[in-house]
C-alpha cells in the first residue's frame, strides 16, 4: 500500500542510500501533481537510531527518529527540528501527515502480523 491523498493511493518513486552521508529522494504523485522530498541522512545507527536533513527549502528541518524495545514491542519516537519559528509555522500541517502516514504504518504492521 502507498501512501493516501485525497483518499486514493499515490504513486510513490524512492531513492534511497541509507548510511551516514547517503541521500534519499522520495517523489509522491497523484491526479498530476507530485511532490519530492530529499536530504541526506546524518547519522544511521543500526538499530536504534536515524538523523536525516529535509532539504526541499532554505528551511528545511533535521528529523531524527529513535527505535527502543519495550517490553517487546518497539517505541518510535520521531522529532523534527527546524531553523526558525517561521519556518515551524509554514510546516504546521505536517503534523497531520504525520499522523497519517504511522495510521498506515499501523495497518501495515497490523496486517503483516495477521492482526489485521
Amino acid at each position: 500500500m502507498g501512501p493516501q491523498v485525497d483518499g486514493h493511493v499515490a504513486r510513490v518513486l524512492c531513492e534511497i542510500d541509507l548510511r551516514t552521508g547517503g541521500s534519499y529522494r522520495f517523489v509522491i504523485g497523484h491526479a498530476g501533481r507530485e511532490m519530492a522530498f530529499y536530504g541526506k541522512y546524518v547519522e544511521v545507527t543500526s538499530p536504534s537510531r536515524l538523523v536525516w536533513t529535509n532539504e526541499e527549502s532554505e528551511d528545511g528541518s533535521v528529523t531524527t527518529v529513535s527505535f527502543e524495545e519495550q517490553g517487546g514491542k518497539t517505541l518510535v519516537v520521531m522529532r523534527e527540528v527546524f531553523p526558525t519559528k517561521e519556518a515551524l509555522d509554514e510546516n504546521i500541517g505536517a503534523a497531520e501527515a504525520m499522523r497519517i502516514t504511522f495510521g498506515q504504518l499501523d495497518e501495515v504492521l497490523a496486517e503483516a502480523s495477521g492482526a489485521g
